[in-house]
């Protein structure tokens, strides 16, 4: 079984940890964060460092691979951090074995796909993405890199997903839509018609709001 470092000790780091080990996919062998003294145990996992550390970690054999843990505050810091280590550390991709994940799909290094998900056919996850629990993406779909799903999230045919796109929870988005970067999409919210702008949108239909 491989040994798993996550990048992150708060929230989103220990949910990982824990899905990782019930699912019984990796060893959890520590955190590597900047606001927790080493050593500190996190629910029985030990912070092994600070960002700093990762690369002498990795070169001492700590852990295999490593995963970012870090929530959809930080996009673009994750964004960074994965483009800093991706030529010198493996990335792991945790899908949980409770999703359904089509054989045509493409996933990328270092996604997160939390229980409950259906990916359908011909589906492209691009590197770093984290998908939270019980979410749907239809057929012929891209979600791009370093974009962050929500719990819920239903995400029809043929639409494609920006880079650092935030998607929030129980929102809507119908076939043949496409986001551009960097769009942030409130709880609950419908889109129907393409978003070109960067910002935030809330409502049914969607609305642009800043």
């Amino acid at each position: 079984m491989k040994k798993l470092a996550i990048i992150g000790a708060g929230d989103l780091g220990q949910q990982i940890a824990y899905h990782a080990v019930q699912d019984n996919q990796f060893q959890v062998v520590g955190f590597f964060d900047d606001f927790t003294v080493q050593n500190t145990l996190i629910n029985q996992i030990k912070v092994l460092g600070k960002l700093k550390d990762i690369k002498k970690c990795f070169t001492n054999k700590i852990f295999d691979e490593i995963i970012i843990g870090i929530g959809y505050k930080h996009l673009a810091f994750r964004e960074k951090l994965y483009n800093a280590l991706k030529d010198v550390i493996p990335f792991a991709s945790f899908i949980h074995s409770s999703c359904y994940v089509d054989a045509s799909c493409a996933i990328g290094k270092g996604v997160c796909i939390f229980p409950g998900t259906v990916i359908d056919q011909q589906v492209t996850i691009k590197d770093d993405v984290f998908i939270n629990v019980s979410c749907t993406i239809a057929h012929d779909s891209l979600i791009d890199q370093h974009t962050f799903l929500s719990p819920s999230v239903a995400i029809a045919g043929f639409v494609n997903i920006g880079k650092r796109c935030n998607i929030g929870v129980n929102s809507t988005i119908i076939d043949n839509i496409n986001l551009a970067n960097d769009v942030q999409i409130g709880g609950g919210t419908v889109v129907i018609k393409p978003i070109e702008k960067s910002g935030l949108y809330v409502g049914n239909p969607s609305r642009f709001i800043r």
